[in-house]
């Protein structure tokens, strides 16, 4: 039998590891810069309108790449759990080191919910460490550019938003004091006529509640910009289905996860009975593996993954890939600090069927203090750098200054 590695180069050493760390003497050491190694992975978490876990991955070359992992408890213990997995790995291995984690972790749960979003974390921090490492911007390791600037999309907040009228008064504000053509609003309010908001029924008085904020969102707005509605899993298939028909007339961006995403076959049925209404899901999907019914059994119209929870940059991008084939647009769910942000927009301006990723801290005065650059979104769209990497640097005094209580400060050390 040939001895394959000599074929390639007869002086290298060799030194690929399985998925279990196990060194299999197959695949050649990097010379010169991209001979890297990790040397530790660290996170703190940041209180924003959300908890925002920021994610370090370190090398011995003194590059440190920056994630994020979606937002809440857990991810910070299960990234330390999955440190020693790393160290030593060289983080340009991103696609294997993401499968390594997921194996390493498959008895912890890497099938969905928070170990998938700590593996996400780590999977942005090493793109963002392999871009500077090959000194190319992130976009360039996902495919290259099919865009400069991304369109954002505004999750609007009103101050009552149960009214329909002030959601009407904040879309307008929306569109002409901050420039933002397309937007999203909430229909899980109250109403005022609920009897029982845990059976998740729609009585009539509630579907029509609903319909009027819808109205008046779009007359509002009018053709300046698109406007989304989400639902947040609140209702039966039945009164989805209702609240579908009742908006029909209105020009409606998409109608976001109208039921709960446990049960793809209501899914299916809710988004086929509304034939002009667009149904969006993908924000509670996990991985590709997750979406696969949904694109192959056409239940969803357009997908929304959240890319720090739904595996990361490359996970996102196959999931683009694979709705791409069903002629599916993808509009990602985003509710992270500039780094998750900046993460998602780096991935939609390298796939084709991007709509546009999700901003949801419009109101947080201090969202764009965390990192260094400034003017990252302007009149709705985000422009992507060419600097290697996220293409964003870390400001730590702001992070520090808005930690979560008891949190600690990275270790630049």
């Amino acid at each position: 039998m040939p001895d394959y590695r000599k074929l390639r180069d007869p002086n290298a050493e060799y030194t690929m590891r399985d998925l279990s760390g196990e060194t299999m003497g197959l695949e050649a050491d990097r010379g010169g810069p991209r001979d890297v190694e990790i040397t530790d992975v660290q996170t703190t978490m940041v209180d924003g309108n959300y908890p925002w876990i920021l994610v370090r991955v370190y090398t011995d070359a003194g590059i440190v790449g920056t994630g994020e992992s979606y937002w809440g408890g857990g991810d910070a213990e299960i990234i330390d759990r999955m440190t020693p997995f790393l160290v030593g790995e060289n983080p340009l291995d991103i696609d294997r080191l993401f499968e390594h984690l997921i194996q390493k972790m498959s008895g912890e749960g890497s099938i969905s919910g928070k170990v998938v979003s700590g593996i996400s974390g780590i999977e942005i921090a090493l793109h963002d460490a392999a871009g500077k490492i090959l000194d190319v911007p992130a976009y360039q390791l996902v495919g290259g550019k099919y865009r400069d600037e991304v369109r954002m999309y505004c999750d609007c907040h009103a101050g009552d938003e149960s009214e329909p009228a002030s959601n009407a008064r904040e879309a307008e504000r929306v569109v002409e004091e901050l420039g933002y053509d397309a937007l999203k609003f909430d229909l899980d309010v109250p109403s005022g006529h609920e009897k029982d908001r845990a059976n998740r029924h729609l009585r009539g008085p509630e579907v029509q509640h609903k319909v009027d904020i819808v109205e008046a969102v779009c007359e509002a707005v009018g053709d300046r910009a698109d406007v989304a509605f989400d639902c947040h899993w609140s209702f039966s298939g039945g009164s989805a289905k209702r609240l579908a028909a009742g908006i029909e007339e209105y020009d409606v961006w998409w109608l976001e996860d109208p039921v709960p995403p446990e049960n793809h076959d209501v899914q299916r049925e809710v988004t086929q009975s509304a034939p002009t209404t667009p149904v969006t899901v993908g924000e509670n999907v996990y991985r590709k593996h997750g979406h696969r019914r949904l694109f192959e059994e056409q239940a969803v119209d357009i997908v929304a993954p959240d890319l720090p929870r739904v595996g990361g940059m490359r996970e996102t991008r196959k999931i683009a890939d694979m709705a791409d084939t069903y002629y599916v647009p993808v509009a990602m769910h985003n509710v992270s600090s500039p780094i998750g942000t900046m993460a998602s927009a780096q991935v939609a301006a390298a796939i084709p069927n991007s709509l546009a990723v999700e901003y949801h801290s419009y109101q947080l005065g201090w969202w764009e203090d965390l990192v260094e650059e400034d003017d990252l979104i302007e009149d709705g769209r985000m422009e992507i750098p060419e600097k290697p990497g996220l293409g964003l640097t870390l400001n730590l005094d702001a992070v520090e200054e808005h930690m979560v209580e008891g949190e600690t400060l990275f270790d630049e050390a």
